[in-house]
């Protein structure tokens, strides 16, 4: 009888062919993704043993490169400009802003600093003597506020924003005039005499106590100064400004200094109001007082050459250092001149205000930066440390996590040197995301290095490491990166910013990860070899005393039953530590006896993992044992133990499969109800800190005062003289807007067109009462009225520079026609006239020409007919129409006003009207119009990339395609969530949604990789994937939550709301779907599998190597004639079922060589070990 062969015996037939013709069979043997794969990992390979090879120049040139690029955070800039952050770049609001600095320069005509009054009793009423006394106490408080700097005291009177100033010839009468020409202060105490104490202007005339407009008789004062110069034009001005009346009430609102145009509309002193049916007044809940400042350039101008400021080197930045040091001691002021007991409070704001919680919000927290990298060196170190010195790895947890730290740091030192600049989301959110993101590769390479084959030579250690994790590191690292470079596609500069600074901090973690983290393995490798403790390295491990004798055994050929699956041997285990790569070698004595399988058909097939494992393109098929002490069940345990025994065999079930397919479709579909909730916005109240005084004057100011004040400018490129119908008519069609603040019937129009032709009518009427009094005639206008005098000298211009002047027109023309318009004839040198004649009406209008009309003085007196040329004015570039808007609460009502506004502009366009409206809504809201088309555009092309990406490294579009279904369906669950959750939909949230489908890769890859690389069935592929990925998913989500937790301390409830929040969801979503609903899809629609066992009538194989001395042979039964079976040294031992007839199996060998290469998944990995040419298969 012929004797049966062993398991490592060949077929009788078998010849074994030449070295040769090993690559040949293994290129034919394999399909192209795998032979790609292999060639990838190759690389790989090579790469980790040359890094193992030169680890210490490898760690110290990593570190080096690291460090010096972490050094390009001195030259690191933080924008906090509202326009440089949120103006969409290259949009027709970025170019209609650069026309308009081009034109006026960078800074506005003031700065409003305000102060509101509310009850402390919600609903009260404020119209009272007593709360309208507590806001002028609180007013008087602010407005007397002096600050010291550069020697000089600064009060209100002297950084004041002040309109229309007249020109005086006499300087020393100018300068007094100036000083006590009252602030502009927009106040319901102007209503009453009481307002004038807001105004802190004094003067000194020899005899007499210092002027002040508490003592102020206007008539007298002009009266004492009229021997010293000419006081007409002032005493025309004191005639249109008449004081505020006593007895006036707030209904309808009250008027300044000057009564002709100086109205303020109710809407900016009072708010809440309510009204009786025939529309009186009745109560308000809201005072607000507002008081406007220089700007730092017109504080420069202003002070410039003057005496007060010779001597300290006046410059533009002192003046904005003198205005930002009197705002905050303004809302310091304010805020503290009510005393706590009263029934009112008073909320205080100013620019400066809003620029230092841009500042703070923009501020690095370095007590939550250590925090939470001191959080996760404890999580690193506390998960990686092992009783077992040989498997410890808390040094490395403790290394990688601080390569981590210095990799974003170098990340943003890069960004830095690149000139991106740093804002609120750089410096609040991606230190701690971008830490999640690459601690979970740490972890991944830690926990295979500690798993690398049995029996791999010491030297390829890492090789093997990189071999089968570097494919599912470059993975998810090139699909995070490709998320925040399509991130980057939101026009708006502070989320481009982000984004690119995302990208580039994740390539930063991945080249760590990748170059400098295997150098410390490697090191630590060293010292594992050496028997030295982890951590505390100085000193010898416990083991390295303990070697137990190997006692050598062989077992007899038995018979193996086809039914019986696992083997399980009552031995008494022998073990020491082999010094050549410190494993734990397990001697298996002949007694055995067999254990049937297990009634789960899934985990019958299932081999026992050996901890937690981020080897996701492949796992050896056998586990390494410990000594031969047996250890408690629940020491047993572990996070892989549970997706194979209890999760994957639970989840897996037909029933189990329809109720996740029913309640993801549920989720789905409330998701999508959600989407539908999902508003546009962002409030400055979702920035400020909740609790803040700022957060409850802008709550009282949005509640109550929810007024924008906009402009219509009108450009260059067209005749103004020749357009004046069409500019009537864009006014008229702005004006009839939902969302534009009606002006009162009595008040003049707030147009500089209106106040222009309105002021020449004025002195028209004027000329024809002196002229039909024959106080004017054709040779003199002396003895005229001032009004007549002007209108005599327009009436003579022709507009012709050769014949400027022609006297016969004063009787045949008027200064405006019978239609309303302005002779272009004398259009421009009329400009020039009423520019330079009514400063108050020019204030008023607030027309900001560009060019600006030259200075011209009206002489009455003149005698030489030099007064009778007036320059005419170059043609305008620049001009506005103020307006404001009102009843804007919501992102809708913005958009509303924007796009009537837009369709405005663009019916004046048609008529030849170059004009855009400008504003903080059309700054910043303007972007909700393209604001979802641009987030879907993104979200499609990052998908698109995805897929790409994933079809091209997994090269299986099928998988690919199924992970993209996953990742869209996280993606509108996210985004339903948040309209669930009250998020609005602004920049940040959109960059979020779309940076999320590269976070979440890392959720979907890792299954789908164990999918594609396993065989057998649809379920039991499911169930492998489940257990090799659940555990190194699972820490994953963790790391990333834990990087993610310092941003719930942030004191800014945006943070938490916008990232925290909705990072945290996400996390979530991605460990539902990546370990829940994937597998279920999986199992059903999976693609096949990429290995399958090879059938043959006639097998050829290449023969093993010699059994070493000493080693196992496991007899084969002979109730299995035509199968080769394969066993590992480990307590439990898998066998493969029945091969169909025909089939045969390689034989397995401990040799390093002899790893399987053309049918990994066989044996539970995909990978091809690229050092051998053995093309064996299994």
């Amino acid at each position: 009888m012929a004797r049966p062969r062993s398991l490592g015996e060949p077929p009788p037939d078998y010849t074994p062919p030449s070295r040769t013709a090993a690559p040949q069979i293994l290129v034919g043997s394999l399909k192209a993704p795998l032979w790609l794969r292999a060639y990838f990992q190759g690389l790989l390979f090579s790469l980790g043993c040359r890094i193992q090879k030169h680890c210490g120049k490898v760690l110290f040139l990593g570190l080096l490169t690291f460090g010096a690029l972490a050094l390009g955070l001195r030259v690191s800039v933080i924008e906090t400009d509202l326009e440089q952050l949120w103006v969409e770049v290259g949009s027709r609001v970025s170019r209609e802003l650069q026309y308009t600095k081009e034109k006026l320069g960078e800074e506005a005509a003031y700065t409003s600093q305000m102060l509101i009054q509310t009850p402390r009793q919600e609903g009260e009423n404020i119209l009272t003597p007593e709360a309208l006394r507590l806001h002028l106490q609180a007013a008087l408080a602010a407005s007397k506020v002096q600050v010291s700097l550069y020697g000089k005291s600064w009060d209100l009177n002297k950084i004041c924003y002040k309109s229309g100033v007249p020109l005086i010839e006499n300087g020393m009468i100018e300068r007094m005039i100036e000083k006590l020409f009252p602030c502009v202060i927009l106040t319901p105490l102007d209503c009453f005499w009481e307002g004038a104490k807001l105004q802190g202007g004094s003067a000194y005339l020899p005899g007499r106590p210092d002027i002040q407009w508490t003592n102020l008789d206007p008539e007298q004062l002009l009266e004492e100064l009229g021997p010293f110069a000419s006081l007409e034009g002032f005493r025309e001005l004191l005639d249109k400004a008449q004081a505020p009346s006593v007895a006036q009430e707030l209904s309808g609102g009250c008027h300044g200094f000057s009564h002709k145009f100086m109205h303020w509309q109710e809407e900016l002193l009072l708010g809440g109001m309510a009204r009786d049916p025939q529309g009186r007044l009745l109560r308000a809940e809201a005072l607000q007082s507002t008081f406007l400042l220089m700007s730092p350039r017109q504080l420069y101008e202003h002070f410039r050459g003057d005496y007060q400021t010779h001597d300290i080197g006046w410059s533009e930045e002192q003046a904005s250092t003198v205005l930002q040091a009197w705002q905050r001691r303004f809302v310091q002021l304010a805020q503290e001149a009510l005393p706590e007991n009263t029934s009112q409070q008073i909320h205080a704001f100013s620019s400066t205000t809003l620029d230092d919680i841009l500042h703070a919000f923009s501020e690095v927290s370095a007590a939550r930066v250590v925090g939470g990298y001191l959080l996760m060196l404890a999580y690193a170190c506390v998960t990686m440390l092992r009783w077992d010195c040989a498997q410890s790895q808390g040094a490395v947890g403790l290394a990688g996590v601080l390569l981590v730290a210095l990799a974003v740091a170098s990340g943003l030192g890069l960004c830095a040197l690149l000139g991106i600049a740093f804002n609120a989301a750089t410096t609040q959110v991606l230190p701690f995301l971008a830490l999640g993101i690459g601690v979970d590769d740490i972890f991944l390479l830690a926990h295979a290095f500690t798993e690398a084959p049995p029996g791999s030579p010491l030297q390829e250690r890492m090789g093997e490491c990189l071999l089968r994790t570097g494919p599912s590191v470059a993975l998810t690292s090139i699909n995070n990166v490709v998320a925040f470079f399509m991130a980057a596609l939101v026009p708006i500069p502070a989320l481009r910013a982000f984004s690119l600074q995302a990208a580039i901090v994740v390539s930063c973690n991945f080249a760590a990860v990748m170059l400098v983290f295997p150098a410390v393995l490697s090191l630590d490798l060293h010292r594992r070899h050496c028997r030295r403790l982890d951590v505390l390295c100085c000193f010898s491990s416990p083991c390295s005393a303990r070697v137990i004798q190997i006692v050598p055994q062989e077992l007899a050929d038995r018979t193996v039953p086809v039914s019986i699956a696992h083997l399980t041997a009552t031995v008494q285990a022998f073990t020491h530590c082999e010094a050549s790569s410190q494993h734990v070698v397990t001697s298996l004595p002949p007694q055995a006896h067999l254990v049937p399988p297990p009634s789960d058909p899934l985990s019958s097939e299932l081999f026992s993992p050996g901890g937690s494992t981020r080897d996701l393109l492949g796992q050896e098929e056998g586990t390494r044992q410990k000594a031969a002490c047996k250890s408690l069940s629940c020491a047993r345990w572990n996070l892989a133990h549970f997706a194979r025994n209890q999760f994957a065999p639970l989840l897996l079930q037909s029933h189990a499969k329809a109720v996740v397919l029913v309640l993801f479709g549920a989720l789905l579909g409330l998701s999508l109800y959600g989407a539908t909730l999902v508003q546009d916005g962002l409030a400055l109240t979702d920035v400020v800190p909740r609790g803040t005084k700022e957060h409850a004057f802008l709550s009282a100011q949005l509640r109550y005062f929810s007024l924008y004040e906009v402009a219509l400018v009108t450009q260059g490129g067209f005749d103004y003289a020749h357009s004046q119908r069409a500019l009537f008519d864009l006014h008229q069609r702005f004006s009839s807007l939902k969302a534009v603040l009606p002006p009162p019937a009595a008040q003049a129009p707030r147009t500089w067109l209106h106040y222009y032709r309105n002021w020449l009518q004025g002195i028209q009427a004027a000329f024809d009462q002196d002229w039909a009094s024959g106080r004017i005639t054709h040779h003199s206008y002396r003895n005229g009225s001032e009004d007549g005098a002007l209108a005599y000298k327009l009436l003579v211009q022709t507009g012709d520079a050769r014949e400027p002047l022609d006297f016969s027109q004063l009787t045949t023309r008027k200064l405006v026609d019978k239609e309303g318009l302005i002779p272009p004839e004398l259009f421009y040198v009329g400009l020039t006239v009423w520019v330079n004649s009514d400063p108050l009406g020019l204030a008023a209008s607030q027309a900001n020409f560009y060019p600006p009309p030259p200075e011209w003085l009206h002489d009455k007196y003149d005698t030489t007919g030099e007064n009778l040329r007036i320059p005419a004015a170059q043609p305008l570039e620049f001009a506005q129409f103020p307006f404001l808007l009102h009843g804007l609460q919501k992102t809708a009502d913005f958009m509303e006003a924007i796009e009537g506004a837009r369709a405005a502009c663009t019916e004046a366009g048609q008529a030849g009207v170059r004009a855009y409206p400008s504003g903080s809504p059309f700054l910043f809201w303007e972007q909700y119009l393209g604001l979802r088309r641009c987030f879907l555009l993104a979200v499609c092309i990052l998908l698109v990339c995805t897929f790409l990406v994933c079809a091209l490294l997994l090269l299986n579009p099928w998988t690919a395609g199924l992970i993209v279904l996953v990742l869209a369906m996280m993606t509108v669950e996210l985004f339903g969530i948040m309209g669930f959750l009250g998020i609005k939909l602004s920049a940040i949230p959109v960059v979020i949604l779309v940076a999320s489908v590269g976070i979440s890769v890392e959720f979907t890859v890792h299954v789908a990789l164990g999918f594609l690389t396993t065989q057998g069935s649809r379920n039991l592929r499911a169930a492998r994937a489940l257990e090799l990925t659940f555990a190194p998913v699972t820490d994953g989500a963790v790391s990333t939550l834990l990087g993610l937790l310092m941003l719930a301390g942030s004191n800014f409830d945006f943070i938490v709301r916008y990232f925290f929040v909705v990072l945290t969801v996400l996390t979530l979503l991605g460990l539902l779907h990546g370990l829940v609903l994937l597998p279920v899809l999986l199992s059903i629609l999976g693609p096949p599998p990429e290995v399958v066992q090879l059938y043959k009538e006639n097998p050829e194989v290449l023969s093993p190597p010699a059994p070493r001395p000493g080693g196992l042979r496991w007899g084969l039964s002979p109730t299995l004639p035509q199968s080769f079976a394969r066993v590992t040294t480990s307590m439990t031992v898998a066998l493969h079922p029945t091969p169909l007839p025909g089939t045969y199996i390689h034989p397995a060998s401990d040799e390093p060589a002899w790893s399987p290469a053309a049918t990994p998944a066989a044996n539970g990995s995909s990978n091809l070990t690229p050092r051998g040419p053995s093309p064996a298969t299994e």
